[in-house]
């Protein structure tokens, strides 16, 4: 089996590195990640570019009795974290850009992969990965709404309030409870109960706190930005 590399295998990973960045990229920039279209290209081609090099320096020097093709490329992998580092974007609790830093990591794979010549594990992987981006993100929406946190605070006239119905309206929203604190009024007969909350982003929150205000006692409903 010969493992020369030509100029004319160099051109066609080269070109197939681009194509494989280039549709990883579009998927991205269709959804206004950070890291889009020329990001992915870039990375697939750099990927693919250093693969090569990895092979052809030992195919030049013979002489190298310690050559390794995977020694270059190797660098890669742990060098692809600092990229995907700067595609996490941190609002409050809330971290966004994961799935953008994982398709740079999975991107510099693929490019590494055509430099390598593994042509048809690149395009499996490729077409996996389209997959898990574009059908398993809309499932996944359906089976997990995401959620915004946010400070739900309810006012009771009563020193002492009566839980039991906020939290049986908050169940049967599937709005999920990650906090509760009861501060009672010092001067006056009153008392409110804050709760720390992810309210799934396609439940209506005024229809939550018109039913909220219409229990007995209940006086007022804020809801806040965490």
């Amino acid at each position: 089996m010969n493992n020369h590399i030509t100029e004319l295998d160099m051109v066609l990973r080269l070109g197939l590195g681009f194509l494989a960045g280039a549709v990883m990229g579009f998927e991205r920039s269709s959804r206004r990640q950070v890291a889009g279209l020329r990001t992915h290209i870039l990375i697939s081609l750099g990927s693919t570019l250093l693969m090569l090099l990895s092979i052809w320096i030992p195919q030049q020097f013979f002489d190298m009795k310690s050559g390794d093709p995977g020694r270059i490329a190797a660098q890669v992998v742990s060098g692809i974290g600092f990229l995907g580092a700067g595609a996490i974007i941190r609002l409050g609790n809330n971290i966004r850009g994961l799935t953008t830093a994982a398709s740079l990591w999975f991107v510099a794979a693929i490019g590494l992969a055509v430099g390598a010549g593994l042509f048809l594990a690149a395009a499996i992987a490729e077409a996996v990965g389209l997959f898990t981006l574009l059908v398993l993100g809309k499932i996944e929406l359906k089976i997990f709404p995401s959620e915004r946190l946010q400070i739900l605070e309810v006012f009771f006239k009563t020193s002492i309030p009566d839980m039991q119905d906020v939290m049986e309206i908050l169940k049967v929203s599937k709005i999920r409870i990650q906090s509760v604190n009861i501060v009672s009024g010092t001067k006056n007969k009153s008392s409110k109960l804050i709760l720390m909350a992810g309210i799934p982003t396609n439940i209506d929150i005024a229809l939550i706190s018109q039913n909220i205000k219409s229990i007995e006692g209940v006086v007022k409903v804020a809801i806040k930005e965490k």
